[in-house]
């Protein structure tokens, strides 16, 4: 039997990791904090190894399964240590162009090297990828229409604090996230912003009880217009991929953004010095509930008027399972491990996947995390 080294105990990790032992796979759990290991696997049986690279590799074993929880920047050499040993390797952060660049490699080897598997991005393409189906499959497409994507999702504290946020995973990647221009396209015009948090706007969010939050551009949209397989031809109003937070969160955050902006000497070790305190004062308690809602929209227009307008709509609450972002992250995270050891991913370098049979049956297998999840459509 293939061995899954799951490789990090942090915030997001163990309802994943539970729920693959629990459905009778192998494991390995890697980490530097045992104890913390032990917690996370709640009385299961599962190796717990001391986590260091050389190891990890000396362990490897083809067709193994390496799992990063692990902080964004060490995954290029995980990766790496991974197609060495033949293993395939699973992450839910973004595929870096140096990720992007083991393709070739992992093809040649016959592994697969999966990224962007967790909530967003993650479960966000899924629901990105349902809805362009939908819509090829609606029998509305006409010359001329004009479509509109919109995905904005976000971890938000359950019980607003002051700061209108609390962190449910790692801080210095929050940050981080905020010093990375955004680009996007506002009223068929590409938008760029230097800081994100410069075009924060309020959103309508369709819940079933709706609510209003503020959103802000996150990163670089344009790249995912042909990942979600939007047709050259169609005109695009709007495309843009952002992350939600609550009303209020931008004033309470003008001293961070100032921060942020600070390019002289020791910017880096001012940034974690400030991740840190931000944890002390803005950590979750012992069972502290977390929040979580994403809505992912696609709509075309015809005239002004919308021809095509749905939405997927998921909003989460931390409870008895663990958090909603450590449920909806690491559980997203072991769909796609699943996928890999069944083969249903190919070899090489993969986003969460596009293919229907494996998008409906992660949306479907995600309903459990979730307290709502559905696909509502705006013209019914």
């Amino acid at each position: 039997m293939a061995m899954i080294h799951w490789c990090g105990t942090g915030l997001s990790s163990g309802p994943g990791l539970r729920r693959l032992i629990d459905a009778g796979r192998a494991l390995t759990v890697w980490t530097i904090e045992r104890p913390q290991a032990e917690a996370l696997l709640a009385g299961r049986r599962a190796r717990i190894a001391e986590y260091s690279l050389p190891a990890l590799e000396a362990t490897l074993r083809p067709g193994d399964v390496v799992v990063s929880m692990l902080p964004s920047d060490l995954h290029p050499a995980l990766a790496r240590i991974a197609l060495h040993r033949q293993a395939h390797f699973v992450c839910a952060s973004e595929l870096t162009p140096e990720l992007r660049g083991l393709d070739a490699a992992a093809r040649k080897a016959g592994v697969a090297v999966v990224g962007e598997v967790g909530l967003a991005p993650g479960i966000d393409h899924l629901m990105a990828h349902d809805l362009v189906a939908d819509y090829r499959a609606s029998g509305t497409i006409a010359p001329g229409d004009t479509v509109s994507f919109h995905s904005y999702c976000g971890g938000i504290p359950a019980r607003p604090n002051a700061f209108r946020y609390k962190f449910s995973w790692s801080p210095l990647g929050v940050l981080r996230g905020l010093k990375s221009p955004s680009r996007s396209i506002r009223h068929f015009t590409e938008l760029r912003l230097a800081h994100p948090w410069e075009g924060v706007m309020r959103y309508d969010a369709p819940l079933p009880h709706p609510e209003t939050f503020e959103v802000y551009p996150n990163r670089d949209s344009l790249g995912y217009i042909g990942e979600y397989r939007f047709d050259p031809s169609w005109r695009i109003e709007d495309f843009v991929r952002g992350t939600l937070r609550l009303l209020g969160w931008a004033e309470a955050w003008q001293p961070v953004f100032a921060a942020l902006g600070d390019t002289s000497d020791g910017a880096e070790r001012r940034l974690a010095q400030l991740a840190e305190r931000l944890l002390r004062e803005n950590g979750y308690g012992p069972d502290e509930p977390d929040r979580v809602v994403a809505v992912v929209t696609l709509t075309a227009k015809r005239a002004g008027r919308a021809v095509f307008d749905r939405s997927w709509v998921l909003e989460a609450t931390g409870d008895i399972r663990g958090s909603a972002m450590a449920r909806l992250v690491s559980g997203t995270v072991s769909l796609a491990v699943e996928a890999v050891l069944a083969h249903d991913i190919p070899a090489g370098v993969h986003a969460a996947p596009h293919d229907p049979k494996l998008v409906q049956g992660w949306l479907s297998a995600l309903q459990v995390q979730a307290q709502y999840l559905a696909k509502v459509d705006h013209l019914a």
